[in-house]
C-alpha cells in the first residue's frame, strides 16, 4: 500500500451516471487486476473504494458510478485537482490460474476491473471471453475497450435494449467452454454466476469498508476458511473458498 497525491487529468460522463476518471501519480503499487484504490474527496471524511479499471506507467484509470454525496462530489472535480490516495490495495485475479480460455463475468460496474483483466490475460496470450450485463443500453460501459483487444463479448440487459435481453448468466450459457472463470458485480449476480460455473473460477466481492487496508475489520466476510478481510484478503476469492 501507498499512500500518493494524484492530479486528475480528464473526469468524464461515459453514461448515465457512470465517469471516467483519469489520474497521473506514481501507480507502482498496484500490481494486478482487480485491485482497489481509497480516494480521500474534498470536504468528506471517510475515504471511497474504487476497483482500478486500468494502469500504466504514472497513469491511472478508474470507473465510478453517481451513487451518493461523496461520489457526486468526485464528479465536480476539476482537472487539475488533487486527490490524496491509497493505492495498491487489496489482492486481485490471479492470471496464472485462469488457462487459455477465461470467460470473464461483469455486471454494472463490476464490469471496469475486467477490462484491466483482459488487457493483460492478452497480453499473456491467453483468448478471453467477456459476457457483460447492464440494467439497460445507457448504462452500458467499456464495450469498444473490449473490440479493441479483440475480446469477444456477449452483451445483456435486463429490457433487452442491447444485445441479449436477459442476464450476465444468460450470457454464459452461450459462451461455450471456457477454462476459467473471472467475476465481478453485485451479489446475486455472482451467486447465480457461482451455481451455473463449470470450472474453478474467481469472484470480486463487494462489502462497505472503512479504512480500506485491514484495521476496522468493517469489511469482514464468512468464508469456507474462516471470516476474511477483503480489503485485505479479498476482494478477489477463488470459488472453493465461497460458502455458497
Amino acid at each position: 500500500m501507498q499512500q500518493v497525491l494524484f492530479e486528475i487529468r480528464s473526469n468524464r460522463r461515459i453514461a448515465r451516471d457512470i465517469y471516467e476518471l483519469r489520474l497521473a501519480g506514481d501507480t507502482s503499487a498496484v500490481t494486478a487486476p482487480g485491485q482497489f484504490v481509497d480516494l480521500r474527496i474534498p470536504g468528506f471524511y471517510l475515504r471511497r473504494p474504487i476497483s482500478v479499471c486500468d494502469w500504466g506507467e504514472g497513469t491511472l484509470r478508474l470507473i465510478y458510478k453517481v451513487q451518493g454525496k461523496g461520489t457526486a462530489a468526485l464528479r465536480g472535480c476539476p482537472v487539475g485537482t488533487k486527490l490524496d490516495v491509497l493505492t495498491g490495495l487489496g489482492n486481485g485475479y490471479d492470471l496464472s490460474k485462469c488457462g487459455p480460455r477465461p470467460l470473464l463475468l461483469g455486471g454494472g460496474v463490476g464490469v471496469p476491473p475486467l477490462y484491466g483483466l483482459a488487457k493483460r490475460l492478452v497480453g499473456q496470450g491467453s483468448k478471453p471471453l467477456a459476457v457483460l450485463g447492464f440494467n439497460t443500453a445507457s448504462e452500458a460501459i467499456l464495450l469498444e475497450d473490449f473490440a479493441a483487444l479483440g475480446v469477444p463479448v456477449t452483451v445483456c440487459t435486463a429490457d433487452g435494449s442491447l444485445g441479449l435481453r436477459g442476464l450476465v448468466t444468460d450470457g454464459m450459457d452461450r459462451a461455450g467452454d471456457y477454462s476459467h472463470v473471472c467475476a465481478c458485480g453485485p451479489e446475486p449476480m455472482l451467486r447465480a454466476v457461482y451455481e451455473r460455473c463449470a470450472t474453478g473460477g474467481q469472484f470480486s466481492l463487494e462489502e462497505r469498508m472503512g479504512c480500506g487496508f485491514g484495521a476496522c475489520m468493517g469489511c469482514s466476510c464468512q468464508t469456507r476458511n474462516g471470516p476474511k478481510r477483503l480489503c485485505r484478503e479479498g476482494p478477489v476469492l477463488d470459488k472453493e473458498e465461497l460458502p455458497w
